[in-house]
């Protein structure tokens, strides 16, 4: 039974009953309202219908999300918002089971100051059992780290309401939840602008929406740049460049008076200690960080982490909020990517090494993907558009001094895929930068540098740089036939294209008996339907009829493509250019009558088989409208 000592009922042991210890008027915890807040309307709304919606009984919602997204300035906006709704408001560090017991034993302190000099395990007692015999109380568990920690105290507690922020987004069962993402692009520019004009006034802004755009829209990125722009007095474009140069120093720079733990260096290191029983994890992590953050093919990460270590490695980086999952897919945020393959010697989750594995064990899983593909066949394409994302994503992290054979054989694809459809600019600085690779690597004998330039001077010509084209098909046919002899496949193609770009050059004296020649060293080489056989006939027919020679063209052309439709088939991309060049030879002799049928046929078929904009399909729809003109 209690007794009255003043004002105060205390029971037997000398502690105070709580049960019937009113709120203190003015006793409560809960951080500063955030100086600056933008957003977050719909989580606030959410929010207040959860309570709203109580009806006297216990509340629990758990706020989740990645690290930064800005879960505890949300959780603080809502108590700030609502401190005329509670009789107390407590706010606690949750991040382990001691912390909780921490933050309840302060909240019996605050309550009953002479409950101090309590044990520990009395002061958390009490502070559970005031709270669960009041009513209109909040109380905010900041960065729970699983809701293991305060399934006990939620068991005992009825009445009031608890809001939990947490990175953990699973196992939280009958608890309300508020999933957190990252600002909108207008939200997370406000941002930036309110927190840099409250320092530095007349700041000239432009580039900001570029700046949070790269930041991926996290707010604690954001607040991390603009206290650095308004301190430093630098400019977005300026910040930019900062990161892009000294990424690892940008990641951990904290304006004066700034948290060295609430950086973006920083939040994530958390998580990873947590995981730290499972390995996989932190490997799987890094590997990621190498791929485009979205759409990620779950079948590319298997290699060095095998099943079922690497479903068990992305189930618990998603329930931490580090990755998204679907059922083939991961994503994952740039911005964790950019710091994840930052190197940091005293971090243990960014060793250098490390990164580094991960960085060629994603080009060998991407190269691996385009086993001896051919890129002009619409059948690989799906294989292609799979990879190239994440390889443009690779490519632009890297630099060419760290290429590998497999890095170089993805260059090398990629670039012959692009060039095909039409974007010849990319195919050129991947081509350049295989050509390079491979030569450091293998020195500039071996096939594949030679088979390198070759197709970068291929490139050069479909980009009308004969210039560049042609001196390059030189020297790169003297070395064919020096290192592999005149008859090697790669010799006859290297001198097929030389032909080529002499035509293209307007030179048919020495365009034709090239072609001529090694037409016939196809035929005894390679026989007379191979597919390089059948393109070397149909350039020479192209060559005949440049030089205006249609007697000789027109039937060439006629044979090469009943030849090209029996051994490639009539869908080919090869057969299809073929008869187009028989349409448009039909078209130079006149013969609109078997011109126009024969394009229209051939554009439906280029259509389907292609695509619409595809450049073979474009080419060939500009050659029936000048035809119809006629």
């Amino acid at each position: 039974m209690g007794v009255v000592q003043g004002d105060l009922v205390v029971n037997a042991s000398g502690g105070p009953v709580m049960e019937s210890l009113p709120a203190v008027p003015g006793v409560g915890r809960v951080p500063a309202e955030p100086g600056v807040f933008v957003g977050r309307t719909h989580e606030l709304a959410r929010l207040e219908s959860v309570v709203a919606g109580s009806g006297g009984r216990a509340v629990v919602v758990a706020v989740h999300g990645l690290g930064g997204v800005g879960k505890s300035t949300l959780a603080a906006r809502f108590a700030e918002l609502h401190t005329d709704r509670f009789s107390l408001a407590w706010w606690a560090t949750a991040d382990s089971p001691a912390a909780i017991e921490t933050g309840l034993g302060e909240l019996a302190a605050a309550l009953a100051p002479e409950t101090a000099v309590l044990p520990s395990e009395q002061r958390v007692e009490l502070g559970v059992r005031w709270l669960a015999t009041h009513e209109d109380w909040l109380l905010v568990l900041d960065n729970v780290t699983s809701p293991q920690d305060v399934a006990d105290l939620l068991s005992r507690v009825r009445t009031g309401t608890v809001v939990i922020t947490s990175r953990q987004r699973s196992g939280w069962r009958t608890v309300e939840t508020v999933p957190l993402d990252v600002l909108t692009a207008n939200e997370a520019v406000q941002l930036l602008t309110r927190i840099v004009r409250s320092e530095w006034p007349d700041a000239d802004l432009a580039g900001a929406d570029r700046l949070c755009r790269e930041l991926g829209w996290l707010p604690l990125a954001v607040e991390q740049a603009a206290t650095y722009l308004a301190q430093t007095r630098t400019s977005p474009a300026g910040y930019l460049d900062l990161l892009a140069r000294f990424p690892a120093r940008m990641f951990t720079a904290t304006a004066e008076g700034g948290d060295a733990q609430r950086t973006m260096a920083r939040v994530w290191h958390v998580t990873l200690d947590r995981l730290a029983d499972t390995p996989a994890a932190g490997q799987v992590l890094r590997q990621l960080a190498w791929f485009a953050p979205d759409g990620i093919p779950r079948d590319l990460l298997t290699g060095e982490v095998g099943e079922p270590e690497l479903s068990e490695a992305l189930g618990r980086l998603a329930a931490y909020s580090m990755v998204t999952l679907t059922g083939n897919t991961v994503a994952v945020h740039r911005l964790v990517q950019a710091v994840t393959r930052t190197p940091d010697p005293t971090d243990p989750h960014r060793q250098p090494a490390d990164i580094a594995t991960a960085r060629d064990n994603t080009a060998t899983f991407l190269s691996t993907a385009l086993p001896d593909l051919d890129p002009d066949t619409p059948a690989n394409w799906p294989a292609y558009r799979m990879v190239l994302p994440h390889a443009r994503a690779l490519l632009e992290h890297t630099t060419p001094d760290t290429d590998t054979i497999q890095t170089s054989h993805l260059l090398n694809e990629l670039g012959l895929y692009v060039e095909g459809q039409g974007d010849v600019g990319t195919a050129i600085g991947y081509l350049i930068r295989a050509r390079d690779s491979y030569q450091r690597l293998y020195g500039p004998d071996h096939r594949a540098t030679l088979a390198s330039r070759n197709n970068l001077a291929s490139t050069y010509e479909s980009a009308g740089d004969l210039g560049r084209a042609i001196p390059l098909y030189e020297a790169t046919l003297a070395d064919y036939e020096r290192v592999l002899g005149p008859d090697h496949p790669n010799t006859l193609s290297s001198r097929n294209n030389l032909a080529a770009a002499y035509q293209a050059a307007g030179d048919l004296g020495r365009a034709i008996p090239l072609f001529e020649a090694t037409l016939a060293d196809y035929e005894r080489v390679l026989g007379p339907d191979h597919p390089d056989t059948l393109s070397s006939r149909n350039n020479l027919a192209y060559a005949y009829q440049a030089m205006g020679d249609l007697g000789r063209a027109i039937p060439l052309y006629e044979a090469n493509l009943a030849d090209s439709e029996r051994v490639l088939g009539p869908d080919h991309p090869d057969t299809l250019s073929s008869r187009n060049n028989l349409a448009y030879a039909y078209q130079a002799m006149g013969d609109l009558g078997r011109a126009i049928p024969l394009y229209e046929a051939n554009l439906a078929d280029s259509e389907r088989v292609l695509g619409p904009d595809h450049p073979t399909t474009r080419i060939i729809r500009s050659n029936l409208d000048s035809a119809r003109s006629s």
